[in-house]
């Protein structure tokens, strides 16, 4: 069996263009989340008193449900 020796240096920059494309992608995950949060509060606000109880909430639950 051969062993190679794969610690080498990464090439130049690697590492800042590494950490832009991590910064855009938690970006989009960012917003991502926030929109789920968004588009959940505004359906359960549309639910009447009586729906949100039959699911075991109460109106001032929602905003702390999607934080």
């Amino acid at each position: 069996m051969a062993a190679t020796d794969t610690t080498r240096p990464a090439p130049f920059g690697a590492i800042s263009i590494f950490r832009a494309v991590q910064g855009v992608s938690d970006l989009f995950a960012a917003i991502a989340t926030w929109n789920d949060a968004r588009v959940t509060r505004k359906a359960l606000s549309k639910l009447s008193d009586r729906e949100l109880d039959d699911i075991g909430l109460c109106r001032g639950d929602i905003d702390a449900l999607t934080r």
